[in-house]
């Protein structure tokens, strides 16, 4: 079973074909966004992150931003540099010319100010923009693809509707040889001993089990007695009480098959299959390490409704509940809430299929339609 998809010289698939202008430190984000707004085709990343940070945050940033222009997606990159930062464009550019992808750099300091930066970016983007539009689409297998799996905003259906029917839907691509993700640490807690069961050997299991276990640790040092209610306002409202009743219908959205392999974030997987990644709860940083990670695609979960997307990958944004889904049409791609209402599993399992299908070839979500484009790098330490 094939899609329609962006091969790209390595071999990689993208399901979309962007030119991607990107910061390497939060100094040069007026750069970027200055050729965004002459450029409205390109797609540009800014951040916070750089410099003012311990060696394990920048080590974690480097590698994110590498991978962000490392995805299928992208199909050349114009990284833009201040000059005097801890992270710079020529160690971004060769990471990312690994995948043998057009990369160009911009160093403001070296180009005598912003203007004359900006400038010269936007000629580098426009150039690149032009080569961009002669690819064309090619029928690609479905095991190419790594899709990011994701929920935000839930509620006490989510388990019950959108994160099952992911679930199903993760399943259907492990069997075709694709890559599912699964993300979130924070809200894996309390369900190590049922993820590390799935694990593909006795290594892997051990390693869930500290990755989890780990986090629960560090939960408890910083939230106390509230450690079992890290969980925001809205998921209350929406009648989930612990973060372990979260957690449960949090990791239906793997499905059930094997887990091949534990990534770090924003680090590509090795392996096929299930991949478990580690990342925050947080929507945005989870999305950002993702993508970073390679997934061409995203599946997300809501029940309380929440229009993040992310501007390199698309978003589709699956609805727990029909109320939802009727309430905020201009967000939502998929109702998940008609299982409740009595709609077959299966039956709900092949559209959803169906529109992941499209969407990998080219049909836009509701995301990208309005320019939900968010990013957030993870960090594990203060600024200083």
């Amino acid at each position: 079973m094939d899609f329609l998809g962006y091969r790209r010289k390595n071999g990689a698939v993208g399901t979309r074909n962007h030119v991607l202008v990107m910061s390497s430190v939060s100094c040069a984000n007026g750069v970027v966004q200055a050729i965004g707004r002459e450029l409205p085709d390109v797609k540009i990343i800014t951040h916070t992150e750089g410099c003012g940070r311990a060696t394990a945050d920048v080590l974690i940033a480097r590698r994110t931003l590498a991978g962000l222009g490392r995805n299928p997606n992208v199909a050349a990159v114009l990284l833009v540099g201040l000059g005097c930062e801890s992270i710079k464009v020529d160690g971004l550019a060769e990471a990312i010319g690994e995948v043998d992808k057009p990369v160009e750099t911009i160093v403001i300091q070296d180009a005598g100010g912003s203007v004359k930066a900006t400038a010269a970016g936007i000629g580098i983007a426009r150039r690149m923009l032009v080569a961009a539009a002669q690819q064309r689409r090619e029928p690609c297998p479905l095991s190419e693809l790594t899709v990011g799996m994701e929920c935000g905003g839930s509620d006490a259906l989510s388990g019950l509707t959108a994160n099952c029917l992911v679930g199903a839907v993760a399943d259907w691509l492990v069997a075709a040889g694709a890559t599912a993700i699964l993300s979130e640490t924070t809200e894996m807690i309390g369900t190590e001993t049922i993820l590390a069961k799935r694990a593909a050997d006795p290594r892997l299991a051990s390693e869930i089990v500290d990755l989890i276990q780990g986090q629960r640790r560090r939960t408890e040092e910083l939230l106390g007695e509230r450690a079992g209610m890290v969980i925001s306002p809205g998921n209350m409202d929406g009648g989930l009480s612990t973060i372990t009743e979260k957690s449960m219908g949090c990791i239906v959205k793997g499905g059930t098959t094997p887990i091949q392999e534990l990534v770090a974030y924003g680090q590509a997987p090795s392996k096929k299959g299930l991949v478990l990644m580690d990342t925050p709860g947080s929507d945005i940083f989870s999305l950002t390490g993702m993508a970073a990670g390679g997934a061409q695609l995203m599946l997300f979960t809501t029940g309380r409704g929440t229009p993040a997307g992310f501007p390199t990958v698309p978003v589709v944004k699956i609805a727990s509940n029909s109320r939802l889904f009727a309430s905020m049409t201009d967000d939502m791609d998929f109702d998940a809430g008609t299982l409740i209402e009595g709609r077959a599993l299966p039956d709900a399992r092949e559209e959803l299929i169906g529109l992941v299908q499209a969407v990998a070839a080219g049909q836009t979500t509701q995301a990208e339609r309005n320019g939900q484009e968010m990013v957030a790098i993870h960090t594990t330490g203060p600024a200083f």
